[in-house]
Formats: structure tokens, sequence, C-alpha cells
């Protein structure tokens, strides 16, 4: 099947072909038709297989065909909730792409900038709204945006909204939004209880689709692991930066906490390796600055947290490297998924010392394969026996003593003036 072989509108098509896109992914080819139907759809699929496109083109479609329910312009007609910014960005950066020969209007509005420009875009009218849960309900809560006329609902990255607590917000935003005569488009990459439930109270009669489940790995990606030691691992990813410079070109790599990743980032940086770090606590202007010298290739490495292993659309990163690995087995497939996109090869590399090696065997139990040792490299691992947790130490509690001269009133100043004269003795 190609996209020309799928009924929707020419002018989506055309701006499809001038993005080289020929043959749908799996995803797309089971999704679109139904959608394009106004059927619900329960996507059950990880990053890179094609999601955006999948619930795109069938809104850009519909909306197109379909006549307003409301003659008011600030009435959202569809709405897209997704749970990081750079995943926002880059899904509004889709629409405007497959839509950019249609008259629909495309906005996006999330929290870490200033809420000035998204209440003006609202004021002037969109069709197509993109956003994060606590900034929409903020702005629907002080009356900039109007979900009452809403036609179709896509809820993109579910589990990831629950790993992050957005559920609430999640239930919050569904009181708001019509609950009949409303197309919901639902995609996830794996399906907990908690979302399975969500599932059976906002779609009707969906259709299933289920492509790339969370334990299957890219095929392409080719997978390896370092057992070093944990005082090694700055040293030997600067020994393959520098060992592998024009293979390793664009390296995603990822540390476990916000901490980590800018102090990884100085030490590249001093070790003359061109890097920059993403992550949550970055204002969203030195985010989106340090994905676009990352894109451009000012920057060879990005170190980012996990905040971005969902979140990324990047089709040339060469390599993923794990400095840390991930206490969960599923965050481990979603860090490789950023490599090997859009039909390329792909490299991933991952350090472990020996406090992680539990880490491993349950990433290799997901998988359903052995990771690959590199035995030959510089810096082997000399530490065999794990580390002792800490513990965290309580500070004995000191006697309570009043203090002299309370006169009956312990710790607080005396009220009378009796050997405080003001006068230095």
């Amino acid at each position: 099947m190609n996209f020309e072989d799928l009924s929707f509108d020419p002018r989506i098509q055309t701006a499809l072909k001038n993005k080289g896109y020929v043959r749908p992914s799996p995803i797309q080819e089971q999704a679109i038709p139904p959608a394009l139907e106004g059927r619900d759809i329960l996507g059950c699929a990880q990053t890179g297989t094609g999601k955006t496109c999948a619930f795109a083109v069938p809104i850009l479609d519909r909306l197109i065909k379909i006549p307003p329910r409301s003659t008011d312009k600030q009435k959202i007609r569809a709405l897209i909730l997704t749970p990081t910014r750079e995943l926002a960005l880059q899904i509004l950066e889709s629409l405007e792409d497959y839509g950019k020969l249609l008259p629909l209007r495309s906005g996006l509005v999330m929290g870490g900038v200033s809420e000035f420009n998204q209440v003006k875009m609202l004021q002037k009218g969109v069709d197509i709204l993109v956003a994060t849960p606590g900034r929409f309900i903020d702005l629907v809560w002080r009356g900039h945006a109007d979900p009452s006329f809403l036609e179709i609902f896509v809820l993109d990255e579910a589990d990831r909204m629950l790993d992050m607590g957005f559920l609430p917000d999640i239930k919050r935003i569904i009181e708001m939004i019509p609950s009949t005569n409303r197309q919901t488009l639902f995609f996830s990459a794996t399906m907990p209880p908690e979302i399975k439930k969500l599932t059976d109270t906002l779609l009707t009669d969906p259709v299933n689709v289920a492509v790339a489940p969370v334990s299957s790995t890219v095929d392409k990606i080719a997978q390896s692991i370092y057992l070093t030691d944990k005082a090694d691992k700055l040293d030997l990813l600067v020994w393959l930066l520098k060992n592998h410079d024009n293979k390793m070109s664009h390296v995603l790599v990822f540390t476990r906490t916000k901490h980590g990743a800018d102090k990884l980032c100085i030490k590249l940086r001093k070790s003359g390796i061109r890097s920059a770090a993403i992550h949550g606590d970055k204002s969203q202007g030195a985010r989106v600055s340090a994905l676009n010298d990352f894109k451009d290739g000012s920057c060879r490495v990005l170190v980012a947290t996990d905040i971005a292993a969902r979140g990324l659309d990047i089709d040339d990163i060469t390599h993923v490297v794990n400095f840390e690995l991930p206490n969960e087995p599923e965050t481990y497939v979603h860090r490789i998924g950023r490599t090997g996109r859009a039909g390329r090869d792909g490299t991933a590399i991952s350090f472990c010392d020996i406090d992680e090696k539990k880490y491993l065997r349950d990433i290799e139990r997901v998988i359903k394969k052995q990771v690959p040792v590199i035995e030959e490299h510089p810096f082997p691992m000399t530490v065999f026996v794990e580390s002792k947790p800490k513990q965290k130490q309580s500070r004995p509690r000191r006697p309570f003593q009043p203090r002299q001269g309370g006169g009956g009133n312990s710790g607080n100043r005396p009220h009378n003036n009796q050997g405080n004269s003001g006068t230095r003795q």
C-alpha cells in the first residue's frame, strides 16, 4: 500500500509527497483508514513507528471536509495532548508540514514559556491545538481556551503521561470536553492497568492497532555493552568519541539525573567535545536552543535525561549511549529507539558498572536476547563487589533547654529591659 491508495484530501497527498512519504508505516497503514471514517482508535505503539502521521493526517482530512460545529473562531475543533514540550513542538511542526496547503490553523500551548503569545493565538482562533496538560487546564479555567465544541481528541504517549503524574490532569480535561459525538485517538507504548481503565471509559467501539510492542527492539539497531567501573565511565565515553570521530557524529547520551546530565556535559566540553544538555530544569529557550544545535550539527553530543526518551524525533541520530543503565527495562527500549529511525541503521552502546548488573539482567529478560559484551577496551571493570546502599543517619535530638531570662516564656525574648539595657557590657 502507498499513501496514494488512501482516500484523503489531495492537498495532504501533495504535502506528504513533498516530504518524501511514499509507503505508510504499519501503524499508519492500520490506523489511518478507520480514523478517516471517524472511528475511535486504540493504538499500542512505541515512538519511532510513525504515530504522529497516523493521527495528524486523519485530523486534517476530517476537519477540512466536515463543517465546524460552531462559527466562533475561538472554539477548538481538535485537541492533541502530549506529555512533553519537545514532543508538542514536533507534533505542531508535523501538522504544519502536512497541512500547509489547507486553510486550517494549528497552535501550541505549553508550560515553561510566557503565556502571552499563547493567549493571543487562542484569541485569534485555532482549529487544532497541541497542548501539554497543565498549561491547557490553566487556560481553560481562565477562559482563554474553549473545548466545549471539540470534535477530535488525541491522547498521545498515555503511559508517559501516567509516569509523569499527569493522570489527574487528564481526567480533569476529559470532564471539560464533549462526552458524545467526539472521535478519540488514543496512543500508548504500554498498557498498564490505569491506562487500560482510562481507555474503557474514553473510547467507543475502538479499532485496536498494535505495532512493535515495547519488549521488541528495532532489528536494525546494533546493541552492545561495555562492562566498566562507575569512575571510568567518562573516560570511556571520551575514548569512544575520539576514536570513532567519523562514525559517532550525532550522539544522544542518557543519564539518570538532571545534575548528572549537566555535569557530564561540562566535562565533555572540557575534553574538546561539542556538547549540550537537555532536561526538565532547563528553560524552554535553552531546550529549544540545545535541540536546534544538535539537529544542525553545531553540537555533536546531546546529553539528556529520560524526558527526551519519548519526546525526541530526530532521524539522523547515529548512536545512543546509555551512560547509566535505566532501572526500568522498558525505558531502555525507548531510549535506544531514538536511533535507527526512518529506515536507517543505528547503534546503541551501554555502560554497565557492578551496581547496574541487575538492571542489565532485567533488560535482557524483556528484550529476550543477550546484549553483546565488548571485551577489548582500555577501561575494563575492576570492581566486582556491589556497593552498599547508603543509610540515612538520623541526628540525635538535643534535650530542650529554656533560654535564660525567659521569665516563663522560654524561647522568646524577655518582655522587659531588665538585664538588657542596650549598653554594651
